[in-house]
């Protein structure tokens, strides 16, 4: 994927060398790489593609595509390097998964970006993209181009951000304890949000304290003086909040309708397709369009303004920008299909659906347009078994006539 310097190239074709700890097999790319891929399917012409190994394939066995597809060069391994050889321009390493990883936390030692990283059991996408939106109104911007939030996802992140970013956007999710403490200092986050903590991946945890203490290693990469950003709503505030204090945080923040949050939800007005938010950030009192309907939204969108004053921008700019915001495929996008008997509305909460996110979605029905509202429940795997959702989610959904 193309992030190109104003000089044409991401990385040039010596500068990788050092970061990625290889030695280069055939000739030295000219000039250098436009973009990072890991993937053939999205590859673009002059990426450097890493032969990275999951649990399903193996990226060595698609670097001669890649190579079809117009990459400059390929990071591979020692083990397929001879056998690679003939096909172009490789650097050779001896773990394709921890190059990428130093490439990442090179291209972090190299940018001057004010860098926020968001975290929470549900929640993480919509308010990276909200994030995106409003920084973007500052300065240049650079944000995961999907929820690549894990091992691979955050490094890959990292080696795709142009020397010149202004604002860094990182989105970083877990299954276990101990996933996000590397990231973290991987990212090394000015700003750390947690946005919820809420029943979800409990088959690796105890309680709902376990999920917020692996939540809260968020704050361990926070550089020193970083601010810390917490829901004050919910029951894990505290516990949460300790964790901040003990991290390099110089400050926390909150947001939520608890009369102390440093940003409040004064009110919400929910629309078809947009929200009116009535809030107070920092002492200044807000009223701005969300576009996108829902008060998780709405509550979200605090932290997102929280972060903006933390960034120096405006904040009239950042919520008169919360207007162009819209909800995400898969995360409550509304989708208006023609039927025999008449239009209805679709709203697709098909990714990674959990109660948390299933109350939110459904919570919204009853702003819904059409005549009838249908929910229809998934199954929700957790530790291997199947559970219906409807079972989790106790909540009475409007229906009009």
């Amino acid at each position: 994927m193309s992030n190109s310097t104003a000089n044409g190239f991401l990385w040039t074709s010596l500068g990788l060398v050092g970061p990625l700890a290889a030695r280069v097999s055939g000739s030295v790319p000219r000039g250098g790489a436009t973009g990072i891929s890991i993937d053939t399917r999205t590859l673009q012409k002059g990426d450097l593609f890493f032969a990275i190994k999951g649990p399903s394939s193996d990226g060595h066995d698609y670097v001669g595509a890649a190579f079809e597809k117009g990459a400059v060069a390929a990071v591979v391994d020692e083990a397929h390097a001879e056998a690679l050889r003939p096909l172009g321009p490789l650097y050779v390493v001896s773990d394709v998964l921890l190059a990428l990883e130093r490439l990442g936390a090179a291209a972090r030692a190299r940018s001057p970006a004010r860098i926020v990283a968001v975290t929470g059991s549900a929640g993480k996408t919509s308010t990276k993209e909200a994030l995106r939106l409003v920084l973007t109104q500052a300065g240049a911007s650079h944000a995961p181009v999907a929820s690549y939030n894990n091992h691979w996802g955050v490094p890959l992140t990292l080696a795709r951000m142009p020397i010149h970013t202004s604002f860094g956007i990182y989105e970083i999710g877990m299954n276990h304890h101990g996933e996000i403490t590397p990231l973290s200092a991987m990212v090394r986050p000015h700003v750390a949000i947690i946005t919820t903590i809420a029943p979800v991946h409990l088959e690796y945890f105890e309680s709902l304290g376990d999920v917020a203490d692996a939540k809260a290693e968020i704050f361990s990469g926070l550089v020193q003086g970083g601010v810390a950003i917490l829901n004050r709503d919910i029951a894990e505030y505290e516990r949460l909040l300790a964790h901040a204090k003990a991290s390099p945080a110089g400050h926390a923040a909150s947001f939520g309708e608890h009369g102390k949050a440093d940003a409040k939800l004064v009110s919400v007005t929910l629309g078809a397709d947009h929200s009116i938010v009535q809030a107070e950030v920092c002492g200044h009192r807000l009223t701005y369009r969300l576009g996108a309907p829902g008060r998780h939204l709405a509550m979200n969108s605090l932290a997102v303004l929280l972060t903006a004053k933390a960034f120096g921008v405006e904040l009239e700019l950042a919520a008169g920008t919360l207007a162009f915001f819209s909800a995400q495929p898969g995360r409550g996008e509304r989708l208006r299909l023609a039927a025999k008997n008449g239009p209805f509305t679709l709203i697709d909460e098909s990714y990674n659906a959990n109660p948390a996110s299933m109350r939110a979605a459904l919570a919204l029905l009853g702003h819904a347009d059409d005549r009838i509202v249908v929910p229809v429940y998934p199954n929700i795997l957790s530790d291997n078994r199947s559970v219906p959702c409807k079972a989790c989610l106790p909540i009475v959904v409007a229906q009009h006539d």
